[in-house]
């Protein structure tokens, strides 16, 4: 089965663009199809804020298989680039999260692995801001209010625009 899925990159370690980079060639070695980028924003962390700024964006792309599989792929692709889940919250080389899952973001998961509408984005503006670039018409499936009504009530504190890059493409 194939699917649209929006999927929100973050890194806070080494060179942060180039994991982003990285992730986004993994998805496309697999035959992932990147339909849109987000602009890539400086974050600070939330949580646990002894560590560096983040880089956050969203991709939408399409994919094969079920929403378990996708995980499953995000998850490999995490550790291919170096990612270690050794602290909560803590400083990653990569983080790739499904944030929501259909063309329309309409799709509603709940399961041991694998909850979305992602159950924390509301609160996170590195999250918000650039999935309401991309995607900013459609409705939370659960809260029934648009990604950008989402995005203007959580605020863009702690959040600055870094670049532009174009993972669609594959150039940066």
């Amino acid at each position: 089965m194939d699917g649209t899925a929006y999927i929100g990159l973050g890194s806070n370690m080494g060179d942060r663009l180039a994991n982003l980079q990285g992730a986004c060639r993994l998805l496309r070695e697999d035959g992932t199809k990147i339909l849109a980028s987000s602009a890539l924003y400086q974050s600070d962390p939330m949580y646990l804020n002894d560590q560096p700024a983040f880089l956050n964006g969203v991709i939408a792309i399409r994919y094969t298989g079920s929403p378990h599989d996708l995980l499953a792929g995000l998850l490999a692709h995490e550790r291919t680039l170096g990612r270690v889940r050794s602290v909560p919250n803590g400083p990653r080389t990569i983080d790739l999260d499904v944030v929501l899952l259909g063309a329309e973001g309409e799709m509603v998961v709940d399961s041991p692995e694998l909850a979305v509408p992602h159950p924390l984005m509301t609160e996170r503006p590195f999250v918000l801001t650039p999935l309401a670039e991309i995607a900013g018409e459609l409705v939370h499936p659960v809260l029934g209010k648009t990604i950008s009504t989402l995005s203007l009530e959580c605020g863009s504190e702690g959040i600055q625009f870094y670049c532009q890059p174009s993972w669609v493409s594959g150039d940066t």
